[in-house]
């Protein structure tokens, strides 16, 4: 399994931002944009073909979200690319966080998942 690893391996970074100019806490809509960068660190290509989050607020209420590709592409990833695009998400209360994972096929036709660990999203000076 170690060796799988090695070859079907993905890198997933995120920074967030909190969009006030298209949030109105008084209406309990809070908007935040994500940047995400996906890395393909193994040594066979990849195609990323969907994606599955996990978007949880602060008072427990989850959203689902599942979908082809991101940002409307599938971007292939030879070793060594990367992937940067940007999106957002609204969420009912100034704290939240999101994961997932995006489903890829590798050009071998091996089919594997690259997991996005949690992050948090919230409002600036909210957390300490």
């Amino acid at each position: 399994m170690e060796q799988t690893n090695q070859i079907y391996n993905t890198q997933v970074d995120v920074e967030t931002a909190y969009i006030e100019e298209q949030s109105d806490p008084d209406q309990n809509r809070y908007v935040f944009s994500y940047t995400i960068t996906i890395r393909n660190e193994g040594s066979v290509a990849a195609k990323l073909l969907s994606r599955h989050w996990i978007i949880t607020d602060a008072e427990g209420k989850v959203q689902e979200v599942e979908g082809e590709g991101v940002v409307g592409e599938q971007p292939h990833l030879k070793p060594g690319d990367g992937f940067r695009y940007t999106s957002g998400t609204v969420l009912g209360t100034p704290v939240g966080s999101m994961q997932g994972t995006y489903q890829m096929i590798a050009d071998d036709g091996v089919e594997f998942e690259a997991e996005i660990p949690a992050f948090t999203l919230a409002i600036p000076r909210t957390l300490h």
